[in-house]
């Protein structure tokens, strides 16, 4: 039976089910759990009208599709996703233009994807909750008074609830590890210029933010990975892979939290994972939070304040109506608007400093295994908007994923892969940071540890019966 998206593209590849048969099913599951408010969006013909044109498809074309008929969704910020009205969350942007597909969404279409909806965002992604105002509130399956993460919440509760086997996602501060780990799901934050951006190429975030999925496997995120990555074009040039200079790899482990309040069992699932990949012959080097605090400290702050100068700017630009966003994105916006020009270029600059400095932490090893979050999920309303303190509401991110903006603001690749069940069942997850263009490495690491069988996925997948 199928346990992940690509389980389902052979089923659907061997005739067991149809793709419209899968999308009927993804339909009704999105309906029964319509609760939840994973999905905001949801095109019935849409989807059904791509399955019937993929089932009609030659069977030489629907062979070499990787995810051939899989449904699937987008999240309701990036993209953008022809025919899909992307609001990113906020009632400024209900009615926007339909525009054309991405690269990356052609990308999600020629790999066989069959889009039918929208997944629920904070407003323009400035949570790890994925709540808007707007609607509707996003619950985690796991544990329904809980949040799901952010941004990618509403993506991360739809495959963990088994609407969809996968589900695109993106990552600016952790915005696809946050909720993936919150669900017990696999997120991969890809290299700085991995992924294709165009047709426009803007330098959209300043280069922290990337796109790919919430998977349910690792070979999901494998297969994602390879088809969607790639040839991107500009405004980055494409990592070169990175290639340990052994076999036996030297593997940093990040043991204590400093200051950070962290649950104990999050530290002791670390050692676990490292001491399981240590018996295949690796090599531990102990780090501990002073060896990264202060890089840890420094992109959280970056994150911040370029993601107050991007909305300053895309407020201008797309001409929207600041007095109908919620009263922390009108904060947000008015600490970017009130930036000179000399402190913006200060803070872009300063991501070339922690990319190189996180550098040289990887000159003595060759990834480093940490915390993801710091406790179980947050409860809903954990991260309201509903308030102008910004100090505030970063704070509380960051100590529940005090290392998740790091990557984006290095740039370096990284991954989270649930490691086991706390006492309450939910998800004990991990977070391995590789240098750029370390994707296969980090993929064949998390591969290993996902081997040990140590989480399993509550729900099961829509069309998983066939």
């Amino acid at each position: 039976m199928p346990a992940d998206a690509t389980a389902l593209a052979a089923a659907i590849g061997s005739g067991r089910i149809s793709a419209r048969q899968a999308m009927e099913r993804s339909l009704a599951a999105a309906n029964d759990n319509a609760h939840l408010g994973a999905v905001c969006s949801i095109d019935d013909a849409a989807g059904l009208d791509a399955a019937d044109r993929f089932d009609r498809l030659p069977a030489d074309l629907r062979s070499i599709m990787p995810f051939g008929g899989v449904p699937t969704l987008a999240k309701d910020l990036g993209g953008p996703f022809q025919g899909l009205p992307v609001t990113a969350g906020s009632k400024a942007l209900d009615g926007a233009d339909r525009a054309a597909d991405s690269d990356l969404a052609a990308r999600f279409r020629d790999a066989g994807f069959c889009l039918f909806g929208l997944t629920t965002s904070p407003e323009f992604g400035l949570s790890l909750a994925s709540e808007p105002q707007k609607g509707p509130l996003c619950r985690n399956p796991l544990s329904e008074s809980l949040s799901p993460g952010g941004s990618s919440g509403g993506a991360a509760a739809a495959v963990a609830a088994g609407i969809v086997s996968i589900a695109h996602a993106t990552d600016a501060g952790g915005s696809i590890r946050v909720p993936a780990a919150c669900c017990g799901l696999v997120g991969l934050k890809p290299s700085r210029g991995a992924m294709p951006a165009g047709p426009g190429y803007g330098n959209y975030l300043g280069g922290i933010a990337t796109e790919l999925a919430v998977c349910r496997s690792v070979r999901d995120a494998k297969a994602a990975f390879a088809a969607l990555s790639g040839n991107p074009r500009g405004p980055f040039a494409e990592p070169v892979p990175f290639v340990p200079a052994e076999k036996s790899l030297r593997i940093g482990l990040l043991t204590d939290s400093g200051d950070i309040a962290c649950d104990p069992a999050r530290l002791v699932v670390l050692e676990e994972a490292a001491r399981a990949l240590e018996g295949d012959g690796h090599r531990l080097v102990s780090l501990s939070w002073r060896d990264i605090e202060r890089l840890a400290n420094e992109s959280a702050a970056v994150f911040a304040d370029i993601a107050a100068i991007n909305l300053a700017e895309f407020a201008v630009t797309a001409g929207f109506d600041v007095s109908r966003t919620e009263m922390m994105t009108q904060a947000v916006i008015a600490r970017g608007a009130a930036m000179t020009g000399a402190e913006a270029w200060g803070i872009v600059n300063r991501l070339a400093f922690i990319a190189r400095d996180f550098w040289r932490v990887f000159e003595n090893i060759d990834c480093l295994i940490a915390p993801m979050l710091t406790s179980a999920p947050k409860p809903l309303g954990s991260f309201p908007t509903d308030h102008d303190d910004v100090e505030l509401h970063f704070a509380r991110m960051q100590a529940f994923a005090p290392l998740a903006a790091l990557a984006n603001a290095s740039g370096f690749p990284a991954i989270t892969v649930p490691f086991g069940a706390d006492a309450d069942g939910l998800p004990l997850p991990i977070q391995v940071f590789a240098p750029m263009g370390g994707e296969e490495l980090l993929l064949a690491l998390a591969a290993r540890l996902e081997a040990e069988g140590r989480w399993q996925h509550p729900f099961q997948i829509a069309g998983a019966d066939a």
